[in-house]
C-alpha cells in the first residue's frame, strides 16, 4: 500500500507509484553506498535514510508531487526514483531521477523522467522543469541532455553546494 496520494503511473517496462514500507531496504542501502549516493545526496547512515524517505512522503502531502518510486512491473520491486523534487531553498521544481545498484543500463532513468516530466507538465500544469545536477555526474548530464534539457547555469544548492541546473524543454516544445 503506498504510502502517499502518489498516483500510479504506467511506463512501457516499469511503473511509477508511491513509496512504500517494502520499499526502504533498497533506498537505505542506495544511500550507504559511498560510490552512488553522492549527488542524490549524501552518504547516509540506515536512520538518516529514514527521515529522508519520511520526508519524500511528507514533500507528497506538501507540494502534491515529490519523487515516485521506480518499481518492476511484473515483481513490484523498488529499482530507484524518479519525480518533481521541490524542498525548501531549492530554486524551483526539480526533475530529478536515481536507479539503484543491479538496474542501470537498462534505460529505467530515461523511461521514469520521461513519464514523470510528461505527468509534471499536463497533470500538474507546470510550465518548465530543471535537473540539479554536480557537474562531476556525467552520467546525469548526459541523459538530462537525451531529455532535451540544456545547460542553464551553476548556482549554489542549499544542500549540497555547486551544482548546475539544466532546464528541459517547455510542455509545447515537446508535443
Amino acid at each position: 500500500m503506498s504510502l502517499t496520494n502518489a498516483p500510479v503511473l504506467q511506463a512501457d517496462s516499469l511503473i511509477l507509484r508511491g513509496p512504500e514500507m517494502s520499499d526502504f531496504d533498497a533506498f537505505a542501502e542506495f544511500h550507504a553506498d559511498p560510490v552512488r549516493a553522492p549527488g542524490f545526496g549524501p552518504v547516509y547512515r540506515r536512520d538518516e535514510s529514514w527521515r529522508w524517505f519520511a520526508c519524500n512522503i511528507g514533500h507528497w502531502h506538501i507540494h502534491g508531487y515529490g519523487y515516485f518510486v521506480i518499481a518492476d512491473r511484473q515483481s513490484n520491486d523498488a529499482m530507484g526514483l524518479s519525480g518533481i523534487w521541490n524542498p525548501e531553498g531549492w530554486p524551483e521544481p526539480e526533475l530529478g531521477w536515481v536507479v539503484f545498484a543491479g538496474h542501470e543500463g537498462k534505460g529505467l532513468a530515461y523511461e521514469a523522467a520521461r513519464r514523470a516530466r510528461q505527468w509534471a507538465y499536463e497533470e500538474l500544469g507546470l510550465k518548465t522543469l530543471t535537473s540539479n545536477i554536480y557537474g562531476s555526474n556525467t552520467r546525469s548530464i548526459k541523459l538530462a541532455q537525451r531529455l532535451g534539457a540544456t545547460y542553464e547555469r551553476t548556482y549554489d544548492n542549499v544542500y549540497m553546494g555547486e551544482d548546475q541546473l539544466w532546464r528541459h524543454p517547455a510542455p509545447e516544445a515537446l508535443a
